[in-house]
């Protein structure tokens, strides 16, 4: 059984993984269509380009944590070795630099590359540390619970201050726009920084499979894993709906609600912001965290995922008929996106561990482990859903006649098209609601339930015959 600091510790590192990827997938597209300068077709082509090259890296990474010996383990050393160069890259991700149009394009794909890179380099190997830390499918959910439910805190942290912190340095300290945003993210690139070397410090790999086969009879396996397949389609789905949504709330709310709406709630005035908005969705994905764990023991992890996909497709349908001219309207809003972020917090630690579960399956059926390369597939199906999902919102606009700000200027005067405010509109409810619906049509086919897994697990014991005690470390080696 693993102490509570090691689950803590555990989610401190993707606290610090999604502090950069939330900042990311909301604030990036509209930085730089508005703030760095280069327009919406450019935007979308360089999202798509980069976390295209992103995802195919993730099984390179996985291959390559599998092949890692050191006193630490296999996946655990890349928090130390990484840490540093994954805070620096964010930082250079956000500087603007005094260039002309094309010399910032190419600044903004190489920074942008390397960024996505150095992710991977850490945050695979980190996936692929749950493979390794327990034996237990259950514990399992737990860890993944912990993480979860660290991650959206590192979230709500980084999107709930980002505003109040471009602000602060803009208006306190005289910077231009561009120089607030790039030192908010050196503020969050620190957090980040400290947050891996405690995840670092306080975790340990308890079990040392190894990975037997070569890279071919690896790949082959993978490939003809039906369970996998199928998890990665509704997981791609999953991330869809989560960045389709997200990337489009800043260009939502600079253009439907506008920058100076406020709601009234017992009599207390609130500004309704971007920040507000996806700050109270962070809560709500901690809160459905600490659901994951007693609502899939209660009726399977399968069940959930179909459960969650159900409601989140009538959710954002409802989504369409709020009237943000309206103080009831916008606190309709405000308490949908309470609910679908519950929703999907209960569905991010069940994707991660039902990884594990695919990887246990894989492990029994091909005698060999290679527990990286298959967590590596959650990373890339979150990165392609990534890519997808923050190309199409750019294009999208882009076909609806959404107008551009100058660079650098971030007013919020600008009359939209009608046919680009329905865009938003579609973007925010019908297209995520769609997304939801194949995500439920996919995970419908997932072969790998409750008592399945029970199965897989006895076998899985009577496998790994030979147990070889270190200090502090036990080493699981399969037939």
């Amino acid at each position: 059984m693993a102490s509570l600091s090691e689950k803590i510790g555990y989610g401190f590192g993707d606290m610090a993984s999604s502090m950069f990827w939330k900042v990311f997938s909301y604030y990036l597209p509209f930085f730089y269509a508005n703030i760095f300068g280069i327009s919406l077709i450019d935007t979308g082509v360089l999202l798509l380009v980069t976390r295209i090259w992103d995802a195919v890296s993730d099984p390179m990474m996985g291959i390559i944590a599998d092949r890692t010996k050191t006193r630490w383990g296999k996946y655990r050393p890349y928090l130390l070795w990484v840490a540093a160069p994954f805070s620096i890259c964010g930082i250079l991700l956000f500087t603007t630099p005094d260039w002309g149009y094309a010399a910032k394009l190419v600044w903004a794909y190489v920074t942008y590359i390397l960024m996505m890179t150095v992710y991977t380099g850490i945050n695979v190997p980190y996936g692929a540390m749950l493979g390794v830390m327990t034996d237990s499918s259950q514990e399992k959910t737990v860890f993944s619970s912990f993480r979860m439910f660290f991650a959206y805190g590192g979230s709500f942290i980084a999107l709930f201050a980002w505003d109040p912190l471009c602000a602060l340095f803009r208006d306190n300290f005289g910077m231009s726009l561009q120089s607030s945003w790039q030192s908010a993210m050196i503020v969050i690139a620190i957090c980040c920084f400290i947050l891996f070397l405690l995840c670092f410090k306080l975790t340990r790999e308890i079990l040392s499979t190894v990975s037997n086969a070569s890279l071919g009879k690896d790949l082959k396996a993978l490939v003809t894993n039906k369970p996998w397949w199928l998890l990665n389609g509704a997981s791609l789905c999953f991330n869809l709906f989560n960045t389709v949504r997200g990337a489009t709330v800043a260009f939502f709310f600079a253009d439907v609600i506008g920058g100076e709406q406020h709601i009234l709630i017992f009599s207390l005035s609130i500004l309704f912001y971007s920040g507000l908005f996806l700050g109270v969705g962070e809560v709500a994905n901690m809160v459905g965290v600490a659901l994951a764990v007693p609502v899939t023991d209660r009726i399977g992890k399968k069940p959930t995922f179909i459960m969650v996909d159900i409601l989140l497709v009538i959710l954002s349908v409802v989504f369409f008929l709020c009237m943000p001219s309206t103080n009831g309207g916008l606190i309709l809003m405000l308490l949908l996106q309470v609910v679908i972020s519950i929703l999907t917090g209960i569905m991010s630690p069940l994707v991660w561990s039902m990884y594990a579960d695919v990887s246990d399956y894989s492990e029994l059926k091909t005698r060999s482990a290679s527990t990286g390369l298959i967590f590596s597939s959650a990373s890339m199906a979150q990165k392609f859903g990534g890519a997808i999902g923050g190309a199409a919102v750019m294009w999208l606009l882009h076909g609806a006649g959404y107008v551009e700000r100058p660079e650098g200027v971030q007013t919020l005067d600008i009359v939209q098209p009608a046919s680009a405010i329905t865009c938003l509109w579609m973007l925010m409810t019908f297209i995520p609601a769609a997304v939801a619906l194949l995500s439920l049509i996919i995970v419908w086919l997932y072969p790998l339930g409750t008592n399945e897994m029970k199965e897989i697990v006895e076998k899985l014991k009577a496998q790994r015959l030979k147990v070889v005690k270190d200090p502090g470390i036990s080493y699981v080696e399969p037939v």
